[in-house]
């Protein structure tokens, strides 16, 4: 049983279930709550398993960061008692059935979706993260192909409240990830990682945080303009944005930021399952 643990660890299930959740708000929104039950189960199965999959890859790739930073030495990977091989052959297993099932019941421009969130994720954020402190802005589009592809399962069309979709999600991550930088900062500088925290300073971060916050707030207001989401998601949304600006303006005037930054990261989840939320009741309220 305690290897199972470690296996299932490995898969990085909190990262799985909020992207599942994102997928879900994706599918529902998109459907108006005309829901094909069938599609959408083959949907959230479909992309379980690839995200899976490509936290099973990051994995691998990530061993020797894991090993430096005291955050993540002990995770399976790196202590050894899940083998890299083997991990591997999941990783491999768990994306044919993902990949298999979006494309024999769903569609194929949710499988090219999911191929992007997929490469995005486990090879191009992976070089990122060790070689330029931009890595963060590459990883959101990983993060965002799970709502987008939610969108496309229901719909088979990309249109512009998909872009706006994605476009929301991108300005999400920023302030998330910038905030788990900065209380994490000592973690990444042992792992000799070039994220923005530590190349250039929680201050010049924190500015950062509020003008993608900033931008976070624009998005929805244009998702709001040109989607079909009415006054209860706008009050909803608009007020936690909003609420997230002030938190960010006000750790600009604090000495000790970490547990500011704690803060932040805290909301900025329950910022995510409010949107997510709303989204998905938004077509059948005003």
């Amino acid at each position: 049983m305690d290897i199972l643990r470690q296996y299932y660890s490995a898969l990085k299930p909190e990262r799985t279930y909020a992207n599942v959740m994102t997928t879900a708000a994706g599918f529902l929104f998109a459907c108006k709550w005309h829901v094909h039950w069938g599609l959408l189960l083959a949907t959230i199965l479909g992309t379980t398993f690839v995200v899976m999959a490509a936290c099973a890859a990051n994995n691998c790739t990530d061993r020797e960061l894991d090993a430096r930073m005291p955050r993540t030495k002990k995770r399976p990977t790196v202590l050894g008692t899940v083998p890299i091989r083997n991990l591997i052959v999941v990783a491999f297993v768990l994306g044919a059935l993902g990949f298999g099932l979006l494309a024999l019941y769903v569609n194929l421009l949710t499988v090219i979706v999911g191929i992007i969130g997929f490469v995005d994720y486990a090879i191009l954020y992976a070089w990122a993260k060790r070689t330029t402190p931009w890595s963060t802005l590459v990883g959101t589009i990983s993060g965002a192909a799970p709502m987008v592809a939610g969108y496309t399962a229901a719909t088979g069309t990309f249109d512009l409240s998909a872009l706006l979709l994605g476009l929301v999600m991108v300005l999400w991550q920023m302030p998330h990830f910038f905030a788990i930088g900065i209380f994490r900062k000592e973690d990444y500088a042992a792992g000799k990682l070039p994220i923005w925290p530590v190349r250039y300073g929680v201050r010049n971060t924190q500015r950062w945080m509020i003008a993608y916050v900033w931008l976070f707030l624009l998005a929805i207001a244009l998702l709001v303009r040109f989607g079909s989401t009415g006054i209860t998601f706008t009050l909803i949304v608009g007020a936690m944005g909003l609420y997230w600006l002030f938190l960010a303006l006000k750790g600009v005037r604090l000495e000790r930021p970490e547990k500011w930054a704690r803060g932040m990261f805290g909301f900025s989840l329950i910022l995510l399952i409010v949107f997510s939320g709303a989204l998905i009741v938004a077509p059948i309220l005003p």
